[in-house]
């Protein structure tokens, strides 16, 4: 792929990538690294960086700690692969001491349908690498300027309402990028999501690349295109660029963007080096030309869009659209469990469904194929009382991403505050039904864990407290997709985090107080002004979660 902005002041990392293929990175984890240690890595420049595209992240703690992602395509996963990955969990990522929250042994669920471990040596990779791919799964581009896990509704396929099957066209995507070298150096990493549902599962509208389901007027079914999604510090709902995809076209189209944007994308300042800018810089017209330029086939107009809203998560119990089947969702807490759990979820997959689990894009987890008569069983199952399918609506809507406990970029710990915030705020808050509140919280400003799409969103800052430096959260209400997609507004910034927790229940008070009948959160926030949500925020007593 030749670049053709040819007087680019390229920045360190795309100079790193020049010198050597970053994909080659994994023969020197196997031949060097695993044997001579971190300081083997440290001795070449790049080298650290170069290993994001085998999934390897070094960790906060620095020396021999790594982070290791697994990519999971669509968020399918076998009984088998999900035993496997539970039992290394459980063996490998083990720190030198138990989290006080967490202990050892633990894996995280992922926004990108991806599972992490933590505490990982480099020396026990290739055994890592071993196990994992003999049961089909890689950790490679993982991580790294390239195609990161594709996302899909994750339950396609069993979905009663669904326009059509995505999966398989996320795992074609997916196995056409993976491992391809002549596209495996993009300016910035590469993020693509396909649904063939109606409720935006997939998060289309945040993605470099999103597809989600249409329909043309003579009734054939695919996907329009959106590309130019993100969030981070400069968020951009995707860009409709009127392309309508039949499914056996849309490998090529993703080639195709990624060969544009490999060509035409920035390779200077990392900062604005994403997609998303380079949508911005050329318009949706000229993005549609440049894009129809470089496709093997003529680019057809968008159809009608059939995704109706975004639905936020699967737990519960739900028909599938095979009689007498359901698929049953798992709460998760904040995507955090300890792999000895995924082992025994493997195990009541095979048990009492169809052996296969599915991996949410909200850091939970679906038991699938289970028929009527073993429901039963299955909910009195221990492994349910601990990540339940009837949770509150604030432990069902918590999201958070690494934090502070292992990322070098983020602020605040965010794993156990997310998971003591939310249960802390079930135990206070009686929400009708099956209401959700979607609070995410972000270490940084890097936005992991999505807070701009949520009800609540926080990202990591300090605040002065008299003398002393403090934990703190910028504090933003009303995000949601779907069909009335809208980032939060950041309505109170640096507030204490000890006192986030009386904040946001005087905030719901308020909410339950004034809702309109059938108004969501995210709704009765957008209706308010701003001024008066801080002022809400603002009215409480410190320090009253204790």
């Amino acid at each position: 792929m030749r670049f053709l902005r040819e007087q680019q002041n390229l920045n360190q990392v795309e100079r790193w990538k020049l010198e050597r293929h970053p994909l080659d990175v994994r023969q020197a984890v196997l031949e060097r690294y695993a044997h001579e240690g971190p300081e083997a890595i440290a001795s070449v420049p790049g080298e650290q960086e170069r290993l994001k595209w085998v999934g390897l992240y070094p960790q906060r703690q620095g020396g021999d700690a790594f982070m290791v992602r697994i990519k999971v395509p669509g968020g399918h996963l076998t009984a088998e692969q999900a035993r496997t990955i539970g039992e290394l969990a459980t063996t490998h990522a083990r720190g030198p001491e138990p989290s006080p929250v967490f202990g050892q042994g633990f894996l995280d669920l992922t926004t990108r349908q991806d599972i992490q471990l933590h505490w990982i040596r480099i020396g026990e990779v290739p055994e890592l690498w071993r196990r994992l791919e003999a049961v089909g799964i890689t950790t490679t581009q993982a991580c790294g300027d390239s195609a990161r896990n594709v996302l899909c509704c994750p339950v396609s396929g069993l979905d009663a309402d669904e326009v059509l099957d995505a999966y398989p066209v996320a795992r074609a995507i997916s196995d056409f990028f993976t491992g391809n070298r002549e596209y495996a150096n993009l300016p910035r990493k590469f993020k693509m999501s396909v649904t063939g549902c109606r409720e935006d599962c997939a998060k289309a509208e945040i993605n470099d690349v999103g597809l989600w389901p249409a329909r043309q007027a003579d009734g054939t079914v695919g996907f329009n295109l959106l590309v130019g999604g993100g969030l981070s510090d400069g968020p951009r709902m995707a860009s409709d660029v009127d392309v309508f995809l039949r499914p056996e076209q849309t490998v090529e189209c993703t080639r195709a963007i990624a060969q544009l944007f490999g060509e035409l994308g920035g390779r200077e300042n990392r900062w604005t080096c994403r997609m998303r800018y380079l949508v911005q810089e050329l318009g949706p017209e000229r993005f549609r030309e440049e894009l129809e330029r470089r496709a093997a086939f003529s680019l057809t107009p968008a159809g009608e869009t059939l995704t109706r809203r975004y639905r936020g998560d699967h737990v519960g119990v739900h028909a599938q659209k095979q009689p007498g089947l359901h698929y049953v969702g798992l709460s998760v807490t904040v995507g955090r469990m300890p792999g000895g759990d995924l082992v025994e979820a493997a195990r009541l997959a095979e048990t009492y469904g169809s052996g296969a689990l599915r991996l949410a894009t909200d850091q939970n987890l679906i038991v699938t194929g289970v028929p009527g008569d073993r429901l039963e069983g299955l909910l009195a199952e221990p492994l349910l009382g601990e990540h339940s399918p009837r949770p509150g609506p604030f432990e069902r809507g918590a999201v958070a991403c690494t934090g502070s406990e292992f990322c070098r970029f983020a602020i605040v710990e965010t794993k156990a505050r997310a998971a003591q915030w939310a249960r802390w705020l079930d135990d206070h808050v009686d929400l009708p039904g099956e209401e959700i509140v979607r609070l995410h919280l972000s270490g940084c400003s890097a936005s992991c864990a999505q807070p701009q799409i949520a009800d609540i969103g926080c990202r990591g800052e300090v605040a002065h407290t008299g003398d002393a430096l403090v934990e703190a959260v910028d504090v933003g209400l009303g995000g949601s997709l779907g069909g009335d997609a809208a980032f939060i507004d950041w309505v109170e910034g640096a507030k204490p985090a000890d006192e986030v927790p009386a904040a946001l229940l005087a905030l719901v008070d308020r909410y339950q107080a004034e809702r309109r009948d059938g108004e969501r959160f995210h709704q009765w926030c957008r209706r308010l002004p701003n001024e008066e949500l801080r002022a809400t925020l603002q009215r409480h007593e410190p320090g009253e979660m204790g």
